[in-house]
């Protein structure tokens, strides 16, 4: 495998490589005979999501139930909009979720025969939330993780060793690829780090986004150096991060590879996809140190079920359950001035208020008439793939012997560079019980090979055993041993994971801000913001929520 100037190994060539492995007829790695590897794919309601898309549902029965507010759908926007709806002493509300489980795609795999233990589907960890985040610390307050001295609980603080990165046939601490580095890759990598921090410190990049854009408004009316900052940063948002990067003169492999390492992990999006804004956002919206990330074995999920949990707790007014699942709203059906009629194939739900928390291209599918909004149907989605894998022990480390590890410790996070994947990380890593014999880790693959669409095809057409392979194929350069050891791997495709922020993605985010599509309809979906993270998800909810308050003003 040849190498570049600056001692890496060429990411061309590594996934040339990896393509090759991948085509494979047989399953890589094999070598114990007889040993056979279950699984198979997992249900990710694609296949309600696509009769909702064709207007194949119609309901069948005649229940009907009365109620305020509807939520249509049961992620992190949904269950933040009742969140903040209880909070308002508003309880009247019923949520409608197209799946069998609340979450989206923070929604976690139960391993009920492996000591009942669970591992992310998807969204595995959280930021430690900043002063802007006031409703995500608000939320941790409540769940007992930000404590009242401001201290964060030790069992959701990611345990170290945290993370770690396989190079040049070892793994070392951290994700930065800088082993065996040259000068000028060192080089341009404070340079980027030092151009980062000048971002960090404009202010117009925080999280919420909500929070960075207000500041961009205001340096807009203020200074000519003000202004000249934001147009700088407006900039960013007119080409991808490939070209920004190019203009910067920033060549180095590692540190291309890297960054792309970032907007796959956030954005579901390649250096020639990502917007150079959104970019520059992975990096500088966070500090550059905090003692996170808050983590749990089932990532995210946890949070949805503490969540759904909450809800759940309550009744209705009518005494029905205020979370109903397996219900894929088909339709939205205004009746007057104030009042609409949702629609699940064994449920009617008339409210005064509807709040629209699932993914925003669903819209136009389920409310025709709905006010035009170009954003809407120009907002691209990432699809992904997602393995859990269940071994029956933790592999050896290539170029090592059995009986110990390469370099660094296993960690959490475990990144190989010059992978197209990102990598896996440990779901049992946060038990504070003794480690289980039999390992479960998730392994993430974002599909940015040309459009989101054909990617999305692609991926459905393959079966099983393609992804088992190239798993295996994936993680073989770090263990080899990996299909000796794997019991199952059970594979979740995600045909619409995320939103993907292109070139433009401020322009679309400025014409959906404050939006709707009829009258007493919100929207509650990290789409509006432009991208998928928690905390985007979490503040159009309670945005949402607040605005579904006032609608109904004193007639709670």
């Amino acid at each position: 495998m040849s190498r570049d100037r600056a001692g890496d190994v060429s990411r061309r060539d590594a996934v040339r490589t990896m393509a090759g492995m991948v085509a494979a007829p047989a399953l890589i790695g094999l070598a114990r005979k007889g040993h056979v590897i279950a699984g198979g794919f997992v249900d990710d309601g694609g296949a309600a999501g696509h009769r909702v898309r064709d207007a194949q549902l119609s309901t069948r029965s005649g229940t009907t139930r009365r109620t305020r507010v509807a939520i249509v759908g049961g992620g992190i926007g949904g269950l933040s909009a009742g969140w903040r709806l209880d909070a308002l002493g508003m309880h009247d509300g019923v949520l409608l979720e197209l799946d069998a489980n609340t979450g989206g795609n923070t929604r976690s795999a139960h391993y009920r025969g492996l000591g009942d233990r669970r591992a992310p589907w998807g969204a595995h960890y959280l930021p430690i939330p900043d002063a802007d985040a006031t409703h995500v610390r608000t939320l941790m307050r409540e769940l007992g993780v930000l404590q009242a001295d401001g201290t964060w609980d030790e069992r959701a603080l990611c345990h170290a060793p945290q993370e770690r990165i396989w190079q040049h046939g070892r793994w070392h601490e951290g994700l930065d690829p800088l082993d065996a580095a040259t000068s000028r890759t060192r080089d341009e990598f404070a340079q980027f780090s030092a151009r980062i921090g000048e971002w960090r410190e404009s202010g117009m990049f925080r999280v919420p986004s909500a929070a960075g854009h207000a500041r961009r408004r205001n340096l807009s009316a203020g200074t000519s150096a003000d202004r000249a900052l934001v147009h700088r940063a407006q900039m960013l948002d007119g080409m991808t991060a490939r070209e920004w990067m190019s203009r910067e003169g920033w060549q180095s492999e590692a540190l291309r590879w890297w960054v792309e390492y970032g907007t796959r992990d956030d954005y579901g999006a390649s250096l020639s996809q990502a917007s150079a804004w959104a970019a520059v956002h992975y990096f500088a919206s966070r500090p550059a140190e905090d003692d996170g990330p808050l983590t749990w074995p089932e990532g995210n999920d946890w949070i949805a079920r503490q969540l759904a949990m909450r809800l759940r707790r309550r009744s209705a007014a009518d005494g029905g359950a205020r979370v109903v699942t397996g219900a894929p709203v088909f339709r939205l059906e205004s009746r007057g001035a104030a009042q609409w009629r949702v629609h699940a194939p064994d449920l009617r739900v008339d409210a005064d208020v509807v709040i629209w928390a699932a993914p925003s291209f669903v819209l136009p599918r389920v409310l025709p008439s709905m006010n035009a909004a170009p954003a809407v149907q120009a907002t691209q989605h990432a699809p992904w793939v997602v393995a859990n894998l269940v071994l029956d022990g933790p592999p050896r480390d290539a170029g090592t012997p059995a009986w110990r590890n390469s370099g660094t410790a296993p960690a959490w996070d475990n990144v190989l560079f010059g992978s197209n994947s990102l990598g896996y990380v440990n779901a049992g890593h946060q038990l504070l019980q003794q480690r289980p014999a039999q390992p479960i880790w998730t392994w993430y693959h974002a599909l940015v090979d040309g459009e989101a669409r054909d990617a999305r095809r692609a991926m459905l057409q393959q079966p099983w055993s393609h992804w088992r392979d190239v798993v295996v194929a994936d993680l073989s350069r770090a263990h080899p041993d990996i299909a000796q050891r794997l019991v199952r791997v059970d594979v979740m495709r995600w045909g619409h994971a995320m939103a993907r922020p292109v070139p433009g993605v401020l322009a679309r985010r400025d014409a959906m801000t404050g939006w709707q599509p009829a009258s007493r309809v919100h929207l509650a979906h990290a789409d509006v913001s432009g991208f998928s993270l928690f905390e985007e998800a979490q503040w159009q909810g309670v945005q949402a929520a607040e605005a579904a308050a006032r609608d109904l003003g004193g007639d709670r």
